[in-house]
């Protein structure tokens, strides 16, 4: 059957489910809260996530608590969140579009830089159906209380059912500042977005398109959506509630997105050729723009996650730049003392991983952290793309896993360090007592994300080839190009 036909009737399956549960809204148990008013939990942080300014957050040792203070409309906080979301939609389009775009080969730079772009089309439509409310409903979740609401979100929010121009959403019990819901929810959309959109990297250049929106859409659902809700879901969240630290992404991001794209990649095989012939990138001016539009747009990923324009979103700024530099330099002088010259892929490349690295930190460290942490990730992710994967030999086309799982495994183990007072941070979380303690909290986070998102990827890329008779396409399609194979354009005419 036509895997276009395929893709329809999976899209209306879905459709129809989420509008079945949109149905049974009223028979799901209300949030505490007045809808709209909801939690106290930083959205792209920890729900024990610390800002460096006390006066406007608690302490992040403190268990999160109640309401006890009426939302208030924050016209400052609002600017400031409706800035990150333009920046963080801007990483992907056109930002990891041009990234990725270049460092592919040319027959294949227009496919690439599509698969991003209805990468960012199909999450935005699934996103309003139903992921909203999966990843951040808390209908029926207490602190203290694991039951299946600890997992994944109920369908309350389903459509933005509950979501209207008067719905604020309330970073901080403590304090009034509150900001629309839209601009959350959308805020939060944008990271739901580019998450799918960094595993195209692992299998670039051999995927049909319509396996790849079937993938995408299976794989968000099962992995991305439950992972955000463990992490950033606020009390009752698995994670959350265990003290997992991930300020902006860390695990729910990068560890999610890099683990995905290397079981997607070992599926699919490698691409013809691979090993004996060259695939260099086609275009560095595109990758070096592309990474220099995810540097600027991070700001918006890093320091919009504390939800307002205070003291934690200048640290997190901070740190950002701070740890990305360090690491652009450290992958820089690592390739130059390894392979004898320093390449402007690689220091683009040790940005990424610096800023990847950076991001579940971002809201705990100071600076003499990001210094430490911009080292590793420019030394160890560097190792990973280059001898780790020559030395298994698997096809990770464009680095994702070295760069983004083992750049977010780095930075999260590294969190549950330099978050300590001691070393500049802003304190463990309410579970931890000690450096050790955070890091195995860590450790668990990062192990349920690893085993989920491998599980979620290779069934949403069996399930996907199954449905469009086979999930790689012919060895005359990969030949040729999947520009003109699959889109009938060329994205180059030389």
């Amino acid at each position: 059957m036509n895997p276009l036909i395929q893709l329809v009737r999976v899209a209306l399956f879905a459709t129809a489910l989420a509008a079945g549960g949109a149905a049974l809204a009223d028979d799901q148990p209300a949030p505490a809260e007045a809808p709209g008013a909801t939690t106290e939990a930083a959205p792209a942080a920890s729900s024990t996530a610390a800002p460096v300014a006390p006066a406007e957050a608690a302490p992040a040792a403190a268990p999160a608590a109640p309401a006890t203070v009426k939302p208030e409309l924050n016209t400052g906080d609002t600017a400031w969140m409706l800035t990150s979301m333009a920046l963080v939609l801007m990483m992907t389009i056109p930002g990891l579009a041009l990234f990725y775009g270049g460092m592919v080969r040319t027959k294949n730079v227009l496919a690439t830089i599509m698969q991003c772009f209805a990468i960012t089309c199909l999450i935005t439509v699934l996103w309003t159906i139903y992921g909203y409310s999966v990843a951040f409903d808390n209908s029926g979740m207490t602190a203290g209380v694991v039951n299946h609401y600890s997992f994944v979100g109920s369908l309350y929010k389903a459509f933005m059912h509950h979501v209207d121009v008067a719905a604020l959403w309330q970073p901080n019990a403590s304090v009034p500042n509150a900001i629309p819901e839209t601009v959350f929810s959308m805020f939060q959309l944008t990271f739901a977005i580019i998450t799918p959109a960094l595993i195209v990297g692992s299998f670039a250049e051999r995927l049909k398109f319509s396996t790849l929106l079937i993938y995408i859409t299976i794989w968000w659902t099962l992995s991305y959506l439950p992972i955000a809700h463990m992490v950033w879901g606020g009390p009752g969240s698995f994670l959350g509630d265990r003290g997992q630290l991930d300020f902006a992404g860390g695990t729910v991001v990068h560890i999610n997105a890099g683990i995905a794209g290397l079981v997607g990649a070992l599926v699919l095989g490698k691409r013809k050729g691979y090993g004996t012939v060259a695939m260099p990138p086609h275009n560095l001016a595109y990758t070096v723009t592309g990474a220099s539009l995810l540097w600027v747009g991070w700001f918006g990923f890093n320091a919009g996650s504390a939800v307002a324009a205070n003291g934690a979103a200048g640290m997190a700024m901070a740190v950002t730049q701070i740890a990305t530099a360090t690491a652009a330099l450290a992958w820089m002088f690592a390739e130059w003392l390894m392979s004898g010259k320093p390449t402007t892929l690689g220091i683009a490349s040790g940005a990424v991983a610096g800023l990847v690295a950076i991001t579940p930190a971002s809201g705990f460290v100071g600076p003499v952290g990001a210094l430490w942490i911009g080292v590793a990730a420019g030394v160890i992710p560097y190792l990973a793309a280059t001898k780790l994967k020559h030395a298994l030999g698997y096809d990770d086309s464009l680095d994702a896993f070295g760069v983004h799982a083992v750049g977010g495994i780095v930075g999260a183990l590294l969190t549950g360090v330099f978050c300590a007072p001691s070393l500049g941070g802003t304190g463990f979380s309410a579970n931890a007592t000690s450096i050790g303690h955070q890091v195995w909290i860590q450790c668990g986070g990062v192990a349920i994300t690893l085993i989920v998102s491998a599980l979620a990827s290779f069934i949403a890329m069996t399930v996907a080839g199954l449905l469009t008779g086979g999930a790689r396409v012919t060895e005359e399609q990969e030949t040729e190009g999947l520009d003109l194979a699959l889109h009938n354009e060329k994205g180059l005419n030389l």
